[in-house]
């Protein structure tokens, strides 16, 4: 049996506001470009069956481009005759009863199932059964679904879960008020046969967990988010789960470091080959305030006349032999430093399994002061 896993599509993002040839904002097509691939790959490979595990969109009142996009390729998912089932990301769900789930608009669809009620809803075939819980913006209830969830297992068959909610990292997102799962139900895990996670924008399984996977985002929500790879997980149940991830192509985020201490070297040297149509972050190391005043942000930005989009970072001088004044601090970033201290602090396995998270903890920290969540 063959599954498609993908999540967090996140459809009407933009950002940057740089617009295309056809007067949408660039970023907010780069995000429908990455949902068609997933799309394309669901037409060759014919999976049994295809979830999606939160997020679809990235407003829960999207807009109308957003909502016609994704009618459009949910006809063309529709036609397969593959069952999808999908369940409402934090994104996906209002916050009041006032407003209508945005979801409902799939229900007319033959082959779509969706989940959006924020309550267990147990989606059945003949061999397989989806446990589907959304998002909930109750966690006290969250509970009491989980122990819906947990009646319905049914041995005979293939079971799967799909939750769109924080697992393994409770000390990192529940100050954020978003669902986090509680670890005293992960024993649950181990009667599934797969659980498909949605939320964090990172592939990967869940701490011991061979059958509990994020499949990541399709595009990224945040420049902070540095990963070039994006996709989602090809699942194949037999006797034992198999977990592929599949990467779809998105525009790269390229970082060029320009030495201030040398700094006309450093821009004669500067490799340009991978910049074309890419996001590109210039970061200004050891600048004094004299160099900062001189260097102007437009000089750079005509250096990378081929991307798509430049930014400028100014990281300055530790040991500036200059005045002590505000602009000589180091410009270090809250994410660098406590990178930085839990480097200090952990063995280098446990830093590399807790630096994704990190990093996208700080993407949603970014996040805060949107509108949006």
């Amino acid at each position: 049996m063959k599954i498609i896993h993908f999540s967090d599509t996140h459809l009407g993002y933009n950002d940057l506001d740089i617009v295309n040839e056809e007067n949408i904002n660039q970023r907010e097509a780069d995000f429908y470009d990455a949902f068609s691939q997933v799309v394309e790959d669901i037409e060759k490979l014919k999976p049994d069956f295809v979830i999606h595990t939160g997020d679809l969109f990235h407003r829960s009142s999207p807009s109308n481009r957003a909502i016609t996009f994704a009618l459009k390729e949910f006809k063309r998912l529709n036609a397969l005759n593959i069952p999808i089932i999908m369940i409402a990301g934090n994104h996906s769900t209002p916050r009041t009863n006032l407003s209508s789930p945005i979801l409902k608009i799939f229900e007319d669809f033959e082959n779509v199932y969706v989940s959006y009620e924020q309550e267990y809803k147990k989606v059945e075939f003949d061999n397989i059964i989806f446990h589907t819980l959304p998002h909930m913006n109750d966690e006290n209830k969250a509970e009491e679904q989980i122990n819906l969830c947990e009646e319905n297992i049914n041995r005979t068959k293939k079971n799967i879960m799909m939750m769109h909610c924080s697992v393994g990292a409770w000390y990192l997102m529940q100050e954020f008020g978003e669902w986090v799962y509680p670890s005293s139900k992960e024993y649950l895990f181990e009667k599934m046969d797969y659980v498909a996670l949605g939320h964090w924008h990172g592939f990967g399984n869940v701490g011991k967990y061979e059958n509990v996977f994020y499949s990541g985002s399709t595009e990224r929500t945040s420049l902070n988010d540095k990963r070039n790879s994006k996709g989602y997980a090809l699942v194949e149940l037999d006797d034992k789960v198999k977990v592929e991830y599949k990467e779809i192509k998105i525009r790269p985020i390229i970082t060029k470091t320009v030495d201030c201490q040398e700094y006309e070297k450093s821009i004669e040297t500067l490799d340009l080959s991978d910049t074309k149509d890419a996001i590109v972050e210039v970061k200004l190391q050891n600048l004094t305030t004299l160099q900062s005043i001189d260097i102007q942000n437009s000089d750079i930005k005509k250096l990378f006349a081929d991307a798509m989009s430049v930014t400028v970072k100014r990281e300055f001088k530790k040991d500036s032999k200059e005045s002590a004044t505000l602009d000589d601090i180091q410009a270090l970033s809250l994410e660098e430093y406590f990178l930085e201290h839990i480097k200090e602090q952990s063995e280098d396995k446990e830093y590399d399994r807790l630096k994704p998270k990190i990093q996208e903890l700080f993407s949603k920290y970014e996040e805060a002061y949107d509108d949006t969540l």
